[in-house]
C-alpha cells in the first residue's frame, strides 16, 4: 500500500511540475479594460524527427526543398510532432507546413530561401501562378508552430527594388555588382537582369509584381510562432491571415530599414491573438492590423480580441498601427506596455476613401517612445487620396458626398503615453462632410515635441486632458 502511495505522490509530482513549467499565458489576460478570450499554445504529438535524416544537407549549397517535404510528409503520417533543424545552412524553395507540425530551429540553424526566383512559383494544371508563394506557407491547418532560437531568411536582396535616395554610395554599388537593371534615371534599381540568377518575368516592372511574402498563415487555427528570428524578406515577413487562437512569443523580425515594404507583423482579419515580447526592426510598419479592402474581403470579419504588450519597436514606419485597409473593422484590441525606439511614427492610423472601415474598443496605454522622427500619434484619412487632404494654402478640399469604405476611426482610447522627442506629438484630420475621426480620447500622457504640438482641424475631435506637452525654450 506503502509502495502504491508513494508512486501516486511521485506522478502527482510530475503532473503538477509539467504543470508549474507550461507557460500560462492567461497570466497576460489581467485586467483587461475589454473582456476578451485568452489564448492557448498548441499541443503536439511526442513524435520528433530531424531534417538530416531525410537527406538534408546544412552547407548553404544543396538544395532541401525535398527534404523538408519528405520529413512534414513522416511527420503527418505519424499525426503530427516536432520537425528539428540542426545547426546549418538550409537553402530550400517551398515549405508547407500540415497539421500537428512544430518546425523547430535549433540554435544556429538557418533556414535560408534560395535565390532562384523560380522555385516560387506554383504551377498547377500545367498553368503556372501570376504571383510567387512565400517560402513558408499553411493553409486551412490545425496546430501548427515555428519555434527554436534559430533564423528564417528571406534573402530579401534578390527580389527587392531599391530607391537610390535610401542608400549610400557604398550599398548602391554593392547592388549594381549583383547586376540588376537601373530605371527612372538611375533612381530606382531592380534585381532584374542579375548577374548568377535568372528573371521570372519580361520586366522589371512586371517581376516586381509577383515578388512574395515570407511567412504566410492563412485560415488556421492555433498557432505558435516562439522564439525564432525572421529576417530579410522579399516583402512581409510574417503574416497569419483569417486565422484564431494565435500566439506570437519573443520573436525577432528584421530587415533593413530601407526595405520596399518591409512590414514586420501584420495581423489580417484573425481573432484571438497574442503579440507579447517581440523584439522589431523593420523597413516599413512594424505591428500592423489589416482588414481587408472594399468589397473585395466582405466575408472574412474583423480582427477581434487581440493582445499586443512588452514588444519594443525600433525602426518602422510605425510602431503599432491600424490600416490602411481594414474594411471587415477592428474590435477589442489592447496595446500595452510596449517601447518605440525610432520609428518614424508611433501610433498610426492610416486609411482612406474605399479602404476603410471602423475602429470599436480599443485601448492604448503605457507606452514609452523616444526619437520619434514624425508623429507620436497620427490618424490620416486621406492616406491613399491626398486629393482629399487639406491643401498647403490652408484651404480645405471639397466635401465629400459619395464615399464607400470610408474609415471611421472611434471609440479609441490612449492613456499613459510617454514620448521623449517627436516631430508633432499628436495630428488628425479626417475627411471633409464625413465623421472619419471621433470618440477619441488621450489621456494622462507627456509629449516632448520639436514642431508642433497638436496638428488637427474640424474634421477630427479628439478629447485631450492631463497631458502635458513640452519643447525647447524660445
Amino acid at each position: 500500500m506503502m509502495k502504491k502511495l508513494s508512486a501516486l505522490g511521485v506522478s502527482l509530482l510530475l503532473f503538477l511540475c509539467t504543470e508549474i513549467q507550461a507557460k500560462d499565458y492567461t497570466t497576460y489576460y489581467r485586467n483587461l479594460p475589454t473582456p476578451m478570450p485568452s489564448v492557448s499554445a498548441p499541443v503536439f504529438p511526442e513524435n520528433t524527427v530531424n531534417l538530416k535524416d531525410f537527406g538534408a544537407v546544412g552547407d548553404g549549397i544543396t538544395l532541401n526543398t525535398e527534404a523538408f517535404k519528405k520529413a512534414i510528409s513522416s511527420l503527418e503520417k505519424q499525426g503530427g510532432g516536432r520537425l528539428v533543424v540542426p545547426a546549418g545552412v538550409w537553402m530550400t524553395g517551398l515549405i508547407s507546413l500540415k497539421d500537428n507540425i512544430d518546425l523547430h530551429l535549433e540554435k544556429n540553424a538557418i533556414i535560408m530561401a534560395s535565390p532562384e526566383k523560380s522555385l516560387f512559383i506554383k504551377e498547377k494544371n500545367g498553368k503556372k501562378d501570376s504571383k510567387c508563394t512565400p517560402l513558408i506557407t499553411a493553409s486551412k491547418r490545425k496546430n501548427i508552430a515555428i519555434t527554436g532560437e534559430g533564423v528564417i531568411d528571406g534573402n530579401g536582396a534578390y527580389w527587392r527594388p531599391v530607391k537610390r535616395s535610401k542608400v549610400s554610395d557604398t550599398e548602391w554599388n554593392e547592388f549594381k555588382e549583383m547586376g540588376g537593371t537601373e530605371t527612372d534615371g538611375g533612381k530606382l534599381w531592380f534585381p532584374f537582369n542579375l548577374k548568377h540568377y535568372g528573371n521570372i518575368a519580361s520586366t522589371p516592372e512586371a517581376q516586381e509584381k509577383m515578388r512574395t511574402h515570407l511567412i504566410r498563415l492563412t485560415d488556421c487555427q492555433n498557432v505558435l510562432v516562439e522564439g525564432v528570428t525572421i529576417q530579410n524578406s522579399p516583402k512581409f515577413h510574417l503574416i497569419p491571415t483569417h486565422c484564431q487562437n494565435v500566439i506570437v512569443d519573443g520573436v525577432t523580425i528584421r530587415c533593413p530599414w530601407n526595405a520596399q515594404n518591409g512590414d514586420a507583423l501584420d495581423i489580417s482579419c484573425c481573432k484571438d491573438v497574442l503579440i507579447i515580447n517581440n523584439t522589431i526592426d523593420a523597413g516599413d510598419d512594424g505591428i500592423c492590423m489589416k482588414g481587408g479592402v472594399g468589397n473585395n474581403s466582405p466575408e472574412d470579419g474583423p480582427c477581434e480580441n487581440i493582445l499586443i504588450e512588452n514588444n519594443a519597436v525600433f525602426h518602422a514606419h510605425g510602431g503599432f498601427v491600424i490600416g490602411s485597409e481594414f474594411s471587415n473593422g477592428m474590435k477589442n484590441i489592447v496595446v500595452r506596455n510596449n517601447r518605440f525606439s525610432g520609428t518614424d511614427t508611433g501610433l498610426r492610423f492610416k486609411s482612406g476613401i474605399g479602404r476603410g472601415g471602423k475602429t470599436e474598443n480599443i485601448y492604448i496605454s503605457n507606452i514609452y517612445m523616444t526619437d520619434i522622427k514624425d508623429e507620436a500619434i497620427i490618424f490620416e484619412c486621406s492616406y491613399i487620396d491626398k486629393k482629399y487632404s487639406v491643401k498647403e494654402d490652408g484651404q480645405k478640399s471639397a466635401v465629400i458626398k459619395d464615399a464607400p469604405f470610408a474609415p471611421e476611426f472611434t471609440d479609441i482610447h490612449i492613456s499613459d503615453v510617454i514620448c521623449r522627442g517627436a516631430k508633432t506629438a499628436i495630428s488628425a484630420h479626417g475627411l471633409p462632410g464625413l465623421d472619419c475621426v471621433h470618440g477619441i480620447t488621450i489621456d494622462n500622457s507627456t509629449f516632448f515635441y520639436t514642431e508642433k504640438d497638436i496638428d488637427t482641424d474640424e474634421t477630427a475631435d479628439l478629447k485631450i486632458s492631463g497631458t502635458k506637452f513640452v519643447t525647447f525654450d524660445k
